[in-house]
């Protein structure tokens, strides 16, 4: 089931910001602003850096770029959306928990104005081609009919099955398992079978909330078609005093997480996202379940030992049906406390254009635009492997957040419980035990 809501089905659109196309709206209507853009330093913000001077030309509006790298980012734009003093008007936004507590602090402008008005949002924006799946990270309040988008989706990340195909064909005769059992077992067969030369699996192992989305996005694979719902997702029964942690799909799921586990290196539970990729990379395991953005690190010869040699597939079916995949997402939002908002907007929907789309995505592998998944000028820069995974995803997708105060301590408790099925626990015993523990924390 794909999740929608009403409120952001909008008709409002906008194509490409050449001088010649677009004309329906005033792009001068802000000239002389100076823009302030507080950004992480990430692909995204490579990819935009050379056509910065094509939104000038197009506004008449200077921008002034500040990009930090990721680890001192986050501190800094909390504290500027913050401020009494505007820092901002543009800034990345993670959109989860950390957009819904913005949000909850009245530091974000909500964007559906300005989408609505047709003297500020060119005719052809086509919020649409944006899949109503991927907005909901940043629709609030979560779950109301009434909801308000606050922040654009710019690049995206999809729980994708990356595997070695040399070590497919010579273990498994070149055949890809397309359940998650059946995958299960092919890791495990091949750790045993080599030796410890190679290992079936690799994956986000330690204790850490940044298991989140890559454990949702399994768990979601084996939650089948049925709903999940914001803000509880699937670990409640769409209210908060319907915890299911104890679901056998939820079982399921962690089992199969902690199952490839299983497949992997003996000090697998200390790997975080920079170890278990960096093992794939490597050559030295088979299979990889993890955000897809790492595909196209993978096929550079200069980091990547296996170059050339990688294969991407939607998680494999769980429990006979083929499940929801799991999304995590960068956006761009508008503090409450900008001075500049109608300049940010003008900014935010150039930026997010589907030629811009284009022209950004290439630097990510992750633009969020399905025409964009059609265009080749796009899709040529990418493994074409790669490109189906990515467009069979955005098809069926729900994002991997929870909006409550506190999520981050369940988490744990969750990993806890991959780590208790990993040590040979019952799965339906463990997330019994899970589903006590998690309700503590959240009381």
């Amino acid at each position: 089931m794909k999740l929608t809501i009403g409120a952001i089905a909008l008709a409002a659109a906008f194509t490409a910001p050449e001088l010649s196309q677009a004309q329906d709206i005033d792009w001068q209507q802000q000239s002389g602003t100076t823009l302030k853009l507080l950004f992480n330093e990430h692909p995204w913000t490579e990819g935009l850096r050379p056509h910065i001077e094509e939104f000038e030309a197009l506004t008449g509006i200077d921008v002034e770029l500040t990009a930090l790298a990721e680890d001192l980012y986050s501190d800094r734009m909390n504290l500027a959306v913050r401020s009494k003093k505007s820092v901002a008007d543009v800034y990345f936004v993670p959109m989860d928990g950390a957009a819904y507590e913005q949000y909850q602090a009245g530091a974000m402008t909500s964007l559906t104005p300005y989408i609505d008005d047709v003297s500020k949002t060119a005719a052809d924006y086509d919020l649409a081609d944006i899949p109503a799946s991927f907005r909901l990270g940043a629709t609030f309040p979560p779950g109301d009919p009434s909801a308000e988008l606050y922040s654009m989706p710019i690049a995206f990340e999809a729980y994708t099955l990356f595997y070695n195909k040399e070590i497919v064909d010579e273990y498994l005769d070149g055949v890809v398992p397309t359940t998650m059992d059946d995958l299960v077992a092919a890791a495990q067969m091949i750790t045993e079978e080599s030796g410890g030369k190679i290992f079936g699996a690799t994956m986000r192992g330690q204790r850490s909330a940044s298991l989140v989305d890559t454990l949702t996005g399994v768990v979601l694979n084996d939650w089948g078609g049925a709903e999940a719902t914001l803000p509880q997702n699937i670990w409640f029964d769409g209210d908060w005093d319907k915890p299911r942690f104890n679901d056998p799909k939820i079982a399921s799921g962690l089992a199969h997480y902690a199952g490839l586990l299983k497949a992997g290196p003996p000090n697998i539970l200390s790997f975080n996202w920079s170890d278990a990729s960096r093992f794939f990379s490597q050559g030295r395991a088979a299979f990889f379940i993890d955000a897809s953005l790492f595909g196209p690190g993978f096929e550079d010869p200069a980091s990547s030992k296996i170059a050339g040699n990688v294969g991407y597939a939607p998680l494999p079916a769980a429990n006979g049906n083929v499940g929801h995949h799991g999304h995590w997402l960068w956006g761009l939002s508008v503090p409450a406390n900008s001075e500049n908002a109608d300049a940010a907007w003008l900014f935010i929907q150039w930026a997010t254009s589907k030629e811009m789309d284009v022209a950004i995505g290439k630097s990510t592998g992750g633009a969020p635009r399905l025409s964009t998944w059609d265009n080749a000028d796009y899709t040529s820069s990418l493994d074409a492997g790669y490109v189906t995974a990515l467009q069979t995803a955005m098809l069926n997708t729900n994002p991997t957040v929870v909006f409550t105060e506190g999520w981050g301590e369940v988490v744990i408790q969750i990993v806890d419980t991959i780590h208790e099925i990993y040590a040979g626990k019952d799965p339906q015993e463990a997330v019994e035990s899970l589903q006590v523990r998690a309700v503590e924390v959240l009381q």
